[in-house]
């Protein structure tokens, strides 16, 4: 029970990373010294040894799936998951709050926080070939569009969500990459927060009699997302190991580059903002950015001997 007491508190040191920003959860689960297990634990799930539970009455179905579990490390998963979980649900309320109530500061800590991680991750790239400055500006200029779409007014259909749960997830074998930052280059990571917190208030809520109804709507976009988060565990996170297995740093620069292109939509929140009755000073973005960039400037100090690229 002590084990797996401190791998919940180191998934919920993930979780809290990755719920802003440009701060990642993978850097976290590299810090605290699981990342390894928890890429040999993801990428060792295969929904087909899980096929003895069909024959959980029998001893040599019970045996087999033990035997599965084990495999996946799966009693170390289910710990480290709701330790990012009671994080994120926690933090999305903290989220909504700044959010709507903050928008100038709040987007410029996450202005700062992206732009610190990127300087930090383009240190790690020792050298720059034609093909890495390529996808890094192919990276630059689609995270910029995609942003520029989503901060006109984003879809948040079922489609839409299922996909952000599915991009998001590949944050986890991502070090210096947010889960956070995927969904805000989407533009779900307002309103994704803002359904999360609603979530977590109408099941209070029930304890107290309310409508079972409020927690149907939007526990149907918590599910969809969760549903798109495991999808994506078995296509898209194997599919970004075998990049980073194959073509590391190329891939890491474009993703890098993907952080810088995106750097433009909490630069037009910030914007849009100024002047609302929380701020008129842009200073006050300045003071919030550079904060963010100090913390990132600060975790880099204490685990520059962790390796980003090979």
């Amino acid at each position: 029970m002590r084990e797996l007491l401190v791998v919940y508190c180191k998934g919920f040191a993930m979780g809290a990373a990755d719920a802003v920003p440009g701060v990642s959860g993978g850097t976290i689960a590299l810090i605290v010294g699981i990342y390894d297990r928890l890429i040999r634990a993801l990428t060792a799930i295969d929904p087909r040894t899980f096929r003895a539970v069909a024959r959980v009455y029998d001893a040599e179905g019970r045996s087999a799936l033990l035997d599965a579990l084990e495999r996946t490390d799966a009693v170390f998963l289910v710990a480290l998951g709701l330790g990012v979980a009671s994080a994120i649900v926690v933090l999305s309320r903290v989220v909504t709050v700044a959010v709507e109530t903050y928008p100038v500061p709040t987007y410029g800590f996450f202005f700062g926080l992206i732009a610190a991680s990127a300087v930090v991750l383009y240190g790690q790239i020792d050298a720059w070939t034609p093909r890495r400055l390529v996808v890094s500006v192919l990276g630059v200029t689609l995270a910029a569009l995609v942003t520029g779409a989503t901060a006109t007014g984003a879809s948040h259909g079922p489609i839409v969500i299922f996909l952000a749960g599915a991009i998001a997830i590949c944050a986890m074998v991502l070090p210096g990459v947010s889960g956070a930052f995927f969904l805000l280059v989407l533009g779900q990571y307002e309103y994704l927060a803002g359904v999360l917190s609603e979530f977590v208030d109408g099941v209070i809520a029930l304890a107290n009699g309310e409508s079972f109804a409020p927690v149907i709507e939007t526990g149907t976009v918590v599910a969809v997302f969760g549903v798109g988060a495991v999808i994506g565990l078995f296509t898209m996170a194997h599919v970004v190991r075998r990049a980073l297995d194959r073509y590391r740093v190329a891939t890491l620069a474009f993703l890098v580059s993907l952080m810088v292109g995106a750097l433009r939509l909490p630069i037009e929140r910030v914007y849009a903002n100024l002047g609302d009755a929380t701020t008129a000073d842009p200073s006050v973005a300045l003071a919030a950015a550079v904060a963010g960039a100090g913390a990132v400037v600060v975790l880099d100090r204490y685990t520059d001997d962790l390796e980003y690229v090979d």
